[in-house]
């Protein structure tokens, strides 16, 4: 199998406390990839910075930038150059047409359907202050998010992983909110599946080492 670059490594601007950051480190691992990262974004600042919206004017984290200057933003994006460039063919992103395809699905359903409530319980319980929660925006999240992780549960029925029967690209981008999912103080339906798969994933070193920390 051919190693695209050599698995030559690269720089992530983001700090490690991001979940699309997260993402970027997990992958990292799995493939062998170096990693410089660089802390941006939050209380770090430097995404209004001149040279930063250079390369991202959405002044978001993260960005790769490649040792000859080329640089990436959306990261789901950034994975899948990743796996091509640094290991082309690797079960992580799947060739096949179709296997790609679910791959691609369930990555898109994360960024376009499960992070907007994800996102709303997420910054309740822990970035905004208790006096300034909006409880019923956070039950309603809380519901719909509850019935989105229910198709995953649906999905999972059969199988340990989300495509095929190695864990790919979708399992690292749904892995991310699923470690939120379980450690936020809401109530939970009973989804022994979901409670399997992410169990398989935080077994994984590169999830337990960058994954799997307190939310902050």
């Amino acid at each position: 199998m051919s190693h695209g670059q050599d698995r030559a490594g690269v720089r992530i601007w983001g700090r490690a406390n991001s979940s699309n950051v997260m993402k970027l480190l997990v992958l990292c691992d799995e493939i062998g990839v170096p990693v410089e990262r660089i802390d941006a974004g939050g209380a770090f600042g430097r995404t209004k910075d001149t040279a930063y919206l250079a390369m991202n004017p959405n002044a978001l984290v993260p960005v790769l930038e490649e040792p000859d200057g080329f640089t990436l933003y959306e990261s789901n994006a950034i994975l899948r150059y990743l796996v091509r460039t640094r290991a082309p063919g690797h079960a992580i992103y799947p060739t096949a047409p179709r296997a790609a395809a679910e791959c691609d699905k369930w990555m898109d359903w994360q960024l376009g359907t499960l992070n907007r409530p994800m996102t709303v319980i997420f910054f309740t319980y822990v970035r905004t202050p208790e006096a300034d929660r909006d409880w019923p925006a956070t039950h309603k999240a809380r519901d719909e998010a509850e019935r989105l992780w229910a198709q995953v549960e649906a999905r999972l029925e059969g199988r340990p992983w989300l495509v095929g029967d190695a864990m790919t690209l979708a399992d690292i981008a749904l892995g991310i909110y699923a470690h939120r999912w379980f450690a936020l103080p809401i109530a939970r339906a009973e989804m022994p599946r979901l409670a399997a798969w992410y169990a398989a994933l935080c077994a994984r070193p590169s999830f337990a080492a960058h994954a799997i920390a307190p939310l902050t």
